[in-house]
């Protein structure tokens, strides 16, 4: 697999877990392998996450199982939002120490006349920012169910905030509605991820810090 191979047998153990998150408002399970083959059975019952999800895990070659359930009679918030906890949860444990990652990484998808660059840098530190660069007066176009670019924000923001990640998020492009947007933006942000989480040899049982901690 090159230098920069997704697991290294003298390095890493099985960097795999189970992840069971239950509120008031909503219930969470997921099975995660991050050394995976991209395989995945997603059911949140939001619709338009599960796909985006699927993505997610295909181009990051993330194995994941997610079931979800939630108060979405009210409305869709708590349980996107948790799920983006619970997600970001799960890579967190899965990952460890984190030692020999290459902790940081991007990509950059392009979908019909939009485009989407997503930059990670797992530091043990939150930031999130989402640079919209969509032409003005792009109307804000929601899916079927009422899955919106705002729900999106939501999800990333809080998965980014519970793995403790810089994550950066940059559209472009004209003509694009919602789904192309944030298909480019899964697709890529599985495609960063994977870049970041994979072990570089090189770097066989250190923390990837300078400072020797994350």
């Amino acid at each position: 697999m090159g230098i920069f191979g997704k697991c290294s047998a003298s390095v890493n153990k099985e960097r795999k877990t189970k992840y069971e998150r239950k509120s008031k408002e909503t219930e969470e399970r997921i099975s995660l392998n991050v050394d995976g083959s991209g395989k995945s059975d997603i059911a949140t019952t939001i619709g338009f996450l599960d796909h985006m999800l699927t993505l997610f895990s295909y181009h990051g070659y993330f194995d994941l199982d997610i079931k979800a359930k939630g108060d979405t009679h009210v409305d869709k918030h708590h349980l996107n939002e948790d799920i983006g906890i619970a997600l970001g949860d799960a890579f967190k444990q899965a990952l460890g120490d984190s030692k020999g990652i290459n902790r940081t990484a991007s990509a950059e998808v392009p979908m019909d006349t939009v485009s989407a660059k997503v930059v990670v840098d797992l530091s043990n530190r939150f930031a999130f920012v989402f640079n919209d660069h969509r032409p003005a007066g792009t109307v804000e176009i929601k899916d079927d169910e009422g899955f919106s670019m705002h729900y999106a924000k939501d999800f990333l923001e809080s998965m980014a905030k519970r793995l403790s990640m810089n994550l950066h998020v940059t559209i472009y492009g004209d003509g694009g509605d919602m789904h192309h947007y944030l298909e480019a933006v899964f697709k890529a942000f599985g495609i960063a991820l994977d870049k970041a989480t994979a072990i570089d040899p090189r770097r066989a049982g250190e923390v990837p810090s300078s400072k020797g901690i994350l």
